[in-house]
């Protein structure tokens, strides 16, 4: 089976995915990562940009592909700066769309400085994708990060696709609904485990919690706007592909670890 991974972190000077790496059983570099695609079956991977917007800091390994992120060092930027910036970016063979934390830079998916970069989205042809769901940490503001939030952005941009990562865990009513409702709306599967665990025990001991996962997923054809992907470094890879394989009905095994993440990322 061919794989994409549709949300991995690959950010080697900060020290923290490193320590994430090592606890989830893997190394930190580029040559542990690839030697893990080739045995695993990944052809590709998209990174979820942890970076400051500026060209000279997307140089991420060539088998790779990347979305410009605006986690931090971005609030500063004039509007035309920014959109500059941004869209030196998207013109990047090797840059697969933009990836907003909305939870981190507490605002709103349909905040006005936002507009802009969904219109040049739309024009290249690249999806954004965006944080949903808990976040991580004290500084976060859940509210932000609501899947709901989508589904204004979504119908003010019908030509632009957006992707909910972490399919809006654990709101997973409203992603689904935001994703149905919306044509182009998609969402990944990245970030539901942390570490390394025993899988048979998980699943027993949160079967309630996986059969309400299993039913929003599949919601309205919910399999055809599915991607799959990690949050690497956050879980080991070959466990995640059995954990996210026991989730997907095996008839959906393609499109959603593959084909889906193909179309949408334009890969």
């Amino acid at each position: 089976m061919k794989i994409i991974d549709a949300h991995i972190h690959f950010c080697p000077e900060k020290d923290s995915f490193r320590v994430l790496a090592e606890q989830a059983g893997h190394e930190y570099t580029a040559e542990h990562l690839r030697a893990e695609f080739r045995r695993l079956g990944i052809t590709c991977a998209v990174v979820m940009g942890n970076r400051a917007p500026g060209t000279d800091m997307a140089d991420y390994p060539d088998f790779l592909r990347y979305c410009v992120g605006l986690d931090r060092g971005w609030e500063q930027l004039e509007e035309q700066r920014l959109a500059e910036l941004v869209e030196q970016h998207l013109r990047r063979p090797d840059c697969a769309g933009i990836k907003l934390y909305p939870g981190y830079s507490h605002r709103y998916v349909g905040d006005r400085r936002y507009a802009p970069l969904y219109e040049l989205a739309a024009q290249y042809d690249k999806p954004v994708a965006i944080h949903t769901g808990a976040t991580a940490g004290g500084m976060g503001l859940l509210k932000y990060a609501h899947p709901l939030t989508v589904d204004e952005a979504a119908a003010q941009f019908p030509q632009t696709r957006f992707v909910m990562c972490h399919f809006g865990n654990p709101w997973l009513t409203d992603a689904a609904a935001v994703m149905e409702k919306n044509e182009n709306v998609f969402a990944d599967l990245s970030g539901l485990l942390e570490g390394r665990v025993e899988l048979d025990a998980l699943f027993r001991e949160n079967e309630g919690y996986f059969s309400l996962l299993r039913t929003w997923m599949g919601y309205a054809g919910g399999y055809e706007k599915l991607m799959y992907g990690t949050d690497w470094p956050l879980v080991n890879l070959e466990q995640y592909i059995a954990f996210a394989a026991r989730l997907v009905p095996e008839r959906w095994h393609d499109r959603v670890f593959y084909e889906n993440a193909k179309r949408v990322y334009s890969l």
